[in-house]
């Protein structure tokens, strides 16, 4: 399949990339070593369109287009990955609100987000369960017109920043994941208890956190969709999350690419430049090689997202995030080996790159996950 962007598109790109360099790069460093979450940078991307970008105009987004979303994703990470995932996760779960959730909850929630006023979380990891979703413990039970959740999550997105989310909960343990339902849950609920998870290995500006949930009390109409529902509902949007993880890994590498290019270009040995040396010149040829691979294909699997019934959407996707998250590691400690000792050390930004596009191959599903799914569907 073969595509071409539009001019919206590369206006897109020009307005994220100026955004990236002038706002975001300078300060990248200092948010990293810091463990600081960019609360500001989050507000004034959001004045340019670029927090939750996929929400309807109706509830303040930019209801843009799904090869926009990418590049937008693409470009904050190839800024920096850790302020990018800041400013990009600021909507998690919105989807999920967008499709499932009532008029109330729209109105209420989306036009904060995309005013960059508030964030959110999607609550689905545990402790003892990543991968198996149908596995989880916690657990909401009915009380009245209420439902009363215990339980605890793990590996939060933006856990300890967000205002409200979207939570997975068991409400009939017997049933595996046909007993899930999803709650749209308010962070100052009582019992509603994060902790900071700060001691990643990357993305250091990105909000992280351990959930506790005692008793925490929520109202029956908070319930989105329909209750024993909600893994089916989750499935819908996988193959979307995954494309976006694909773009992550694209402008991790991309980032790092950048770096390898400027560095390559000043270093001296033996009286020339090392870009010089055929050595050189070839690591970065393959480098670029492997970006626009994973961007091809990453492309591809988001104009396939688009449509809840094209088929090859599931397989794509996992393509896509398997090809682009495996590409950027490997483009990153690339990208070290051309900085030589100076690549080690965080004089130069690519050491963080490495760290950065390492969780890529992770969350949202494991290469060996994605391999699986890849596999299915063959």
């Amino acid at each position: 399949m073969a595509f071409k962007l539009d001019g919206a598109h590369d206006a897109v790109r020009r307005a994220v990339r100026e955004f990236g360099e002038e706002e975001i790069r300078p300060v990248a460093q200092e948010h990293d070593e810091n463990k600081e979450y960019p609360l500001e940078l989050r507000k004034k991307a959001a004045e340019y369109d670029f927090v939750a970008p996929s929400i309807p105009e109706e509830y303040g987004g930019a209801g843009m287009d799904p090869i926009s979303r990418t590049i937008v994703t693409e470009e904050l990470w190839r800024a920096d990955p850790g302020i990018g995932s800041a400013i990009g996760s600021a909507g998690f779960g919105t989807s999920m609100i967008l499709e499932y959730g009532d008029e109330w909850m729209k109105e209420e929630w989306l036009p904060r987000i995309t005013a960059g006023e508030a964030a959110s979380f999607s609550a689905i990891s545990e402790p003892a369960h990543g991968s198996n979703v149908a596995g989880m413990e916690t657990r909401a039970e009915k009380d009245g017109d209420e439902w009363l959740i215990n339980g605890n999550k793990t590996w939060i997105t933006n856990g300890t920043v967000a205002d409200v989310g979207v939570l997975m909960a068991k409400t009939d343990p017997g049933e595996g994941h046909r007993g899930i339902t999803a709650f749209l849950v308010p962070s100052d609920s009582d019992g509603f208890v994060p902790t900071k998870i700060d001691n990643k290995l990357g993305i250091r500006a990105s909000d992280l956190a351990e959930i506790q949930l005692n008793d925490v009390r929520i109202p029956e109409e908070n319930v989105i969709g329909e209750v024993n529902k909600g893994f089916y509902q989750l499935m819908e949007f996988f193959a979307a999350g995954r494309a976006s993880v694909a773009a992550q890994a694209v402008g991790a590498a991309e980032g790092a690419l950048d770096a390898a290019l400027d560095y390559a270009s000043e270093r001296e040995q033996f009286d020339q430049k090392i870009e010089e040396f055929q050595a050189i010149s070839h690591k970065l040829a393959e480098m670029a090689t492997q970006v626009e691979a994973a961007r091809s294909l990453t492309y591809r699997a988001a104009s396939h997202v688009a449509d809840e019934t094209d088929d090859e959407a599931v397989k794509l996707a996992s393509m896509a995030k398997y090809f682009a998250s495996e590409a950027s590691v490997d483009v990153a400690d690339e990208a070290i080996q051309v900085h030589g000792g100076a690549g080690y050390v965080t004089d130069h930004p690519v050491e963080r790159f490495y760290r950065d596009a390492r969780i890529t191959k992770i969350y949202e599903g494991t290469s060996e996950i994605q391999k699986n799914i890849i596999s299915d569907r063959l």
